[in-house]
């Protein structure tokens, strides 16, 4: 059955962002920002809480060193730079669960980083040496794709395990990538979201923007916390997958 995961703790200060109070009843696992996107030391302890209180899974949700951004711009940065940064936040927040009796069970990787550990060889590379030099074990979540067998290998050359997800909210492409946020109809209406989730419990396949039938080998299913849509439909995608 596939796990429900979705990105958490990314107010900041005054600023509030999602609605995780809400959707921590529905899931598995809570991606957590680490503080260069979202998320600041109060946010962390806060959500790690509510993740005990609901016997969630978390884990590390690095980004670029984007806070204005948001995370979702791209940067140019180097293959040490990208180990360090990534080894910094799953540090501070693994540091912080420990306090709390918890511990950090995996990363994903946050907006333009994500995307680019999934077009870019080297970005994701670093990020897999990242995971694999920390202390103790996690695992990697990355996007389920038509080449989900290479990124299985390189995976399996640095000793590290994978979780594969797919997207409840989000559109993708015929290559398998997901439509750009900044394309009309990238981010699925509750009606379409359901379909797909449906679609991908029972077929493992997706239906692409073109309408191609795309095969998918996932683990884990992502709900986006600042989605409003994703999160009032969380309820019922629980229940699809479940098969209740």
């Amino acid at each position: 059955m596939l796990l429900l995961n979705c990105d958490l703790g990314e107010s900041f200060g005054s600023w509030k962002m999602g609605q995780d109070e809400e959707v921590f009843p529905y899931i598995d696992q809570a991606n957590i920002a680490c503080g260069f996107h979202g998320g600041d030391p109060i946010v962390m302890q806060q959500t790690i809480a509510l993740a005990k209180k609901h016997d969630v899974t978390i884990g590390a949700h690095p980004s670029y060193p984007d806070l204005v951004g948001f995370g979702r711009r791209s940067m140019n940065c180097s293959q040490d730079e990208i180990i360090g940064f990534v080894l910094y936040q799953l540090s501070a927040l693994d540091g912080m669960a420990k306090s709390q009796g918890m511990v950090v069970d995996y990363v994903k990787p946050h907006g333009a980083l994500y995307n680019d550990m999934m077009t870019k060889e080297s970005v994701r590379l670093a990020i897999m040496q990242a995971v694999a030099q920390y202390y103790r074990p996690v695992k990697l979540m990355l996007q389920a794709t038509n080449h989900f067998e290479q990124h299985q290998l390189e995976a399996d050359n640095l000793g590290i395990d994978l979780i594969f997800e797919a997207f409840a909210d989000r559109c993708y492409d015929d290559d398998g990538k997901l439509v750009s946020r900044s394309q009309p109809g990238a981010v699925h209406t509750k009606e379409k979201m359901l379909a797909q989730v449906k679609q991908l419990n029972e077929q493992s396949t997706i239906t692409s923007i073109n309408g191609k039938c795309l095969k998918i080998k996932a683990d884990s299913l992502c709900v986006h916390g600042d989605n409003l849509e994703g999160v009032a439909a969380i309820a019922d995608i629980k229940k699809l997958i479940e098969g209740t």
